[in-house]
């Protein structure tokens, strides 16, 4: 277990680092965010006055790692439209992200199960062909997509829920309900398949020949089993649902921190969109590893080696 943690640990310095290395380079290339900032009566003089007290002049490397000893200590400047520390923007809006993709993940999960499990026990009958279709449905459609269709059927046509805003907890219906799709869909297959399989094992047939109900074989033994790749595949797709939050919360108007991300990008706000990528990937990290201590005590093979 000490060797996991270590390995968990360095796993989180060498992903946090590396993508926050990549995004400090790659927002360079962007274009000049004083540009955004000064009137177009501007002089240059007054430009590299503004470029000089952001830091903005100094050598490429010498911004990189100034940028590195501040983060390390949680402090990523403050954000270029705002004038506000870019860490508190993002620890404000972090909460309705977490509450988005939390929800997410719960009705992804809640759904794949059932759906995957009757697909494998009802093989060859309409159940599973319309398992089939819901998951292939889900699976091809895209975020910004869904998220339409849903404000259009549901908001639009039919009046029940709200479209846009984080008032009440029927504002999280559309946005998670469109970022659990893809999870959703994704999971019910991985069910099936590992339920076929698990069905197909001696052990099984040695519980039903002792004569257990086929619910307690279904429930307690087959799934069970099939359970543990889910968490490692529910683990990777808690990133896909943080990435798919950017597309859905500005779909949404919903005030997380995606939207804030793509605020920042558009407004070449750099310590904003940097302070957002640290500390998303961080939270990334460190929910993969609770889940892959999850894992572990799912699976007695791995707990004892």
């Amino acid at each position: 277990m000490t060797r996991f943690l270590r390995s968990r640990l360095l796993d989180l310095v060498i992903g946090v680092l590396g993508v926050s290395t990549a995004v400090f380079f790659l927002l360079r290339l962007t274009g000049d965010p004083v540009a955004l900032l000064v009137t177009e009566t501007a002089t240059r003089e007054e430009m590299e006055g503004i470029r000089e007290a952001m830091g903005l002049n100094a050598p490429l490397w010498e911004q990189y790692v100034s940028f590195l000893a501040r983060a390390l200590r949680g402090d990523f400047g403050e954000s270029i439209r705002l004038a506000k520390p870019a860490a508190a923007l993002v620890w404000d809006t972090l909460p309705a992200t977490l509450e988005l993709t939390t929800a997410a993940l719960g009705i992804a999960t809640l759904l794949a199960l059932p759906l995957g499990m009757l697909a494998a026990v009802y093989r060859g009958t309409a159940i599973e062909t319309a398992a089939s279709v819901l998951t292939l449905a889900g699976q091809s459609m895209p975020f910004f997509w869904l998220g339409i269709l849903l404000i259009l059927v549901f908001a639009v046509e039919l009046r029940w829920l709200p479209s846009f805003g984080r008032g009440t907890w029927w504002h999280l219906v559309l946005p998670a309900v469109t970022l659990s799709a893809s999870t959703m869909a994704k999971t019910a297959r991985l069910v099936r398949a590992g339920m076929i399989e698990v069905l197909s094992q001696e052990y099984i047939r040695t519980a039903r020949a002792k004569g257990l109900g086929e619910r307690t074989v279904i429930l307690g033994h087959a799934l069970w089993n099939t359970a543990i790749p889910v968490v490692t595949i529910l683990a990777l797709d808690f990133g896909v649902l943080l990435g798919g939050a950017v597309v859905t919360e500005t779909i949404f108007a919903w005030p997380g921190t995606g939207r804030l991300m793509i605020q920042a990008i558009q407004g070449r706000d750099f310590p904003v969109v940097q302070a957002a990528v640290f500390i998303l990937a961080v939270l990334f990290i460190v929910v993969n590893a609770a889940l892959d201590l999850l894992y572990v005590w799912l699976d007695p093979r791995i707990r004892h080696r």
